[in-house]
């Protein structure tokens, strides 16, 4: 398909919400400046082509596949830019809900935070009603999806009160290393066995950074403390040692007490022992992962997990057994190959486990994932979809609409049933079903961590290769530093990633 679009302002968020309508679609973008075509104009070919036409007066949406098919809608005068512009995305959805006949459970927010307009409303004083009112009626958001932003945001908005926004900061802790490389894994992540000879150069790397860290935030409160990667416990016995030694080194006694959570990304079953469990415990880890992303063994298989179903369940009962009562796993619905038994399947095994929070994520495909290409290796390019509710031998197919929406009601009725809240959400580029990715937990072990990043109210300092930190004076006032991509190149120019951080915040 080709997007053509009448103002350059107007055509990124343009795209966006196009490709909410057409997720498995390759859209090429053409800036037409003022003479966006007409339907009329439009020759019907072998290519789609949308024209949007944005005028003072009204919004023009032309589509032709095989016949031109025209939209017109009027535009109020005497708006100021912001409603300029959302009163031409409204347009747009309306545009595009008469073209495609369907309508989008998030309407037209195309933001990967779509909680924090209604928290930010809250916290203005709006009511429930308006808050609703605002979901429903300006971005056309389903009630299902409405009420659920609301929800989330009244609980996000009591956790976060515990915080200090202004003093206080939170540590991330990147390590960007995996037993292997999973199908649909777009983080940075590396094999281990590739890095084993300069793992300990990271860890020094990482070393220098909290010495930095520690100087320039002196003073202030820590918050909490996530380590993520990759697959923290990846790291052998001896390395996970060597970084909770470190971290030791950095908490101050007043840290310590005041720390509100600790988090270890242990995420792959594979990686777990006893030891690295103990190795947690002892440092104060009060909140890890198992994830299993599906109790299903053929799509384990699949997508390059390399553990079993049981391993999954030997390493949560591990867990248990070292004393971790805030376990967290991580599901992912719509997986090649599967369907709503396979989901309910999943369902069913984690019931039995009973994790203390659940985060369900819908699936997303990125452009550096392996799955895109391998996708296209299984024929029709992976866009088929099917939607009978059981796994086919089509292995590269995946879930459409109304699957994923199935496969969610599944998820989040199981969540329920294991008395798990919802309290944080957010939305990716290309997630299957226009739907959403949700963490639940039980009261009092929500993931503030998690909280934090999505709602941007408070500093974070991200150490390791591929992470990004934040600097957050206010809502509308955050800045952003990054460090190298490439571990070598982390490594290598480490001064530079500190110089980075140190422009950021001590400026």
């Amino acid at each position: 398909m080709k997007l053509v679009c009448s103002n350059d302002r107007f055509e990124y968020d343009t795209y966006l919400l196009v490709k909410e309508f057409w997720p498995k679609e390759e859209i090429g973008r053409q800036a037409a400046g003022s003479d966006a075509l007409f339907a009329d104009e439009i020759k019907a070919g072998e290519e789609a082509v949308l024209s949007c036409r944005y005028d003072n007066c009204r919004t023009v949406i032309a589509y032709t596949p095989d016949e031109a098919m025209q939209y017109e809608f009027p535009i109020e005068e005497g708006l100021s830019e912001k409603e300029y512009r959302n009163a031409h995305m409204r347009n747009l959805y309306r545009g595009l809900c008469a073209i495609t006949g369907q309508k989008l459970p998030w309407g037209n927010l195309t933001g990967v935070r779509p909680v924090k307009p209604a928290r930010q409303m809250i916290l203005s004083g709006a009511s429930e009603e308006e808050v609703l009112d605002f979901y429903k009626k300006t971005r056309f958001v389903s009630n299902e999806k409405s009420s659920l932003a609301l929800e989330i945001a009244k609980r996000e908005a009591g956790i976060l009160q515990r915080l200090d926004p202004v003093k206080g900061y939170s540590l991330y802790i990147g390590i960007p290393f995996c037993p292997t490389r999973c199908l649909y894994c777009s983080f940075l992540s590396n094999p281990i066995a590739k890095w084993q000879n300069r793992v300990v150069e990271y860890l020094s790397c990482i070393e220098k950074e909290l010495a930095f860290t520690k100087k320039a935030f002196a003073g202030r409160k820590i918050d909490t403390i996530y380590i993520g990667g990759g697959t923290p416990t990846a790291l052998s016995e001896d390395e996970l040692q060597v970084l909770m030694n470190l971290i030791d080194g950095f908490l101050s006694d007043e840290d310590r007490k005041n720390l509100l959570e600790f988090t270890v990304e242990a995420g792959r079953p594979d990686s777990i022992t006893a030891g690295k469990l103990r190795i947690l415990k002892k440092a104060g880890v009060g909140r890890i992962s198992v994830n299993p992303q599906t109790m299903n063994e053929e799509t384990l298989k699949r997508i390059g997990r390399a553990h079993s179903v049981e391993e999954t369940v030997k390493a949560f009962y591990l867990a248990r057994e070292e004393g971790f009562e805030n376990i967290n796993m991580d599901l992912i619905l719509g997986l090649p190959g599967e369907g709503i038994r396979e989901v309910e399947h999943t369902l069913s095994e984690i019931e039995k486990l009973a994790p203390d929070s659940l985060t369900v994520h819908s699936l997303a495909i990125k452009r550096s994932a392996l799955m895109k290409d391998w996708l296209k290796e299984q024929g029709n390019g992976g866009k088929q979809a099917w939607e009978d509710g059981s796994a086919k031998e089509g292995k590269g197919l995946l879930a459409g609409h109304d699957l994923m929406t199935d496969m969610a009601a599944a998820a989040y009725a199981s969540a329920a049933r294991l008395g798990l809240n919802p309290y944080y959400l957010y939305r990716q580029k290309n997630i299957a079903g226009n739907l959403e990715n949700v963490g639940f937990a039980r009261e009092d072990l929500y993931g503030i961590y998690n909280i934090l990043m999505m709602e941007e109210v408070q500093s974070i300092v991200a150490l390791g290769a591929g992470t990004v930190s934040k600097r957050v004076l206010s809502e509308k006032e955050i800045s952003r530093c990054d460090t190298a991509k490439d571990i070598g190149l982390y490594m290598d120019g480490i001064d530079e990633m500190i110089r980075r951080k140190e422009e950021l915040f001590c400026r």
